[in-house]
């Protein structure tokens, strides 16, 4: 690329007849090099600007990329961590369900040990029942030989 240095620097050769005029081709050659000066500069600037957006642009895919991998793990994150708790929730249902079972069977023992005793206590009361009415009617047969013997 020819620089604004080049143009400035840049000699043509005198021929004698038919040429330019000297100070016309030194005008013109300082108001190109004034301009191309101008639009090289322009150019660099704006060269720069595109890089360093170009560099901003990078920053910002790279934080956008973070960001979107962050979100992805936060979301795995999150679907463990519901699993987890629904796994725990099974789990203490579960626990919940066996220890019901437990209770109510220990219930249903206990409801059967007292029919037995009910059932226990039922017979030791007919005997006992039974004993007192023979004692009784014993006591009655003695009283009426008591009463029979005093007659």
């Amino acid at each position: 690329m020819i620089t604004p240095l080049d143009i400035e620097n840049k000699r043509f050769s005198k021929q004698m007849m038919n040429g330019y005029s000297v100070e016309e081709v030194d005008e013109f050659l300082d108001e190109l090099t004034a301009d191309y000066e101008k639009s090289y500069k322009q150019s660099t600037e704006l060269k720069e600007k595109v890089e360093e957006l170009e560099r901003s642009l990078l920053h910002y895919k790279t934080i956008g990329d973070t960001l979107q991998n962050t979100l992805i793990m936060a979301q795995s994150t999150a679907e463990e961590v519901k699993e987890v708790a629904r796994q725990q929730a099974d789990q203490i249902i579960k626990e919940a369900e066996g220890s019901a079972r437990k209770s109510v069977d220990d219930l249903g023992q206990q409801i059967i040990m007292k029919k037995k005793e009910l059932e226990d206590i039922k017979k030791q009361f007919e005997v006992y029942k039974a004993k007192m009415e023979s004692l009784l009617i014993s006591q009655l047969e003695l009283i009426k030989d008591i009463n029979k013997n005093d007659e």
